[in-house]
């Protein structure tokens, strides 16, 4: 056996983007500018291409948007290094279960259901989201939600407003809100989580509140606090993984419960 073929590959600490050759700096990005497509219009577009950086800059794409707008796709090499010891990367702290291991924990810890509302607040009307975790079809070879036996699956659907998603989970008496956000401009999904969670604070008594899950694809790593919300899932969740946080969670909370009651 060639042990060279299965030693551990030692990766370099500093790197830079790859095009054609190795450290070459190429990279290819896109915007669009509010200006009529002409040579003046191309122009702003190597400008601002300079100011983020990229020497030569090569403008490979323009097309108008409408009379008054262009988008540009512009190629070139970045001057700018990334140092890996200093990403910063949140690990999962809870282990993934299989659909059966969930429902005995439910079975075991709340010896009853345990119930979920979701829905997309707001003016979202992207469903493809919250149906993949809730819907029993799934996502990714994964069931969704609704197949476990243990879990009730209130899906309220689309342009669902905050009053009334807060009434609906008091209504079923929720362990867990879910809710999709994909309509992301303006910070729209960062708006609308905030009112959600600060609606459920004020509707609930301390400690009472159902854990608040949000998801979508332009949410922040770490920003579960400052939005007000327990946990945040990007893009490329999966049913099994919402299934095991919530009763990962729930665990612990029934162990803190028992442990204030001695």
């Amino acid at each position: 056996m060639n042990t060279r073929d299965t030693a551990p590959r030692t990766l370099p600490d500093i790197i830079r983007p790859y095009g054609d050759t190795t450290g070459d700096g190429m990279v290819q990005v896109s915007f669009t500018l509010p200006i009529p497509h002409d040579k003046r219009a191309e122009g702003a577009a190597l400008q601002l291409a300079a100011k983020m950086g990229l020497a030569p800059a090569l403008l490979v794409h323009a097309k108008a948007m409408g009379p008054d707008f262009t988008f540009f796709i512009v190629y070139g090499s970045a001057a700018h290094l990334v140092d890996l010891r200093d990403v910063v990367v949140t690990e999962r702290e809870f282990p993934l279960l299989s659909a059966r291991d969930v429902n005995t924990l439910i079975k075991k810890r709340l010896r009853r259901q345990l119930v979920v509302v979701g829905a997309c607040i707001g003016t979202d009307a992207h469903t493809v989201g919250i149906d993949a975790i809730l819907n029993i079809k799934g996502f990714a070879g994964q069931k969704g939600l609704e197949y476990y036996r243990e879990i009730k699956v209130v899906n309220c659907g689309a342009q669902v407003l905050v009053p009334e998603l807060v009434a609906r989970a008091r209504e079923e008496r929720a362990d867990a809100v879910l809710v999709s956000q994909v309509v992301t401009q303006k910070d729209a999904h960062i708006r609308n989580t905030m009112t959600m969670s600060a609606a459920f604070r004020e509707a609930y008594p301390a400690g009472k509140v159902p854990l608040l899950v949000v998801g979508g694809p332009r949410f922040e790593q770490g920003s579960a606090p400052a939005l007000g919300v327990d946990r945040i899932f990007g893009k490329g969740t999966t049913p099994g993984e919402v299934a095991s946080y919530l009763v990962h969670t729930m665990a612990q909370a029934t162990a803190t419960t028992k442990e204030h009651a001695r």
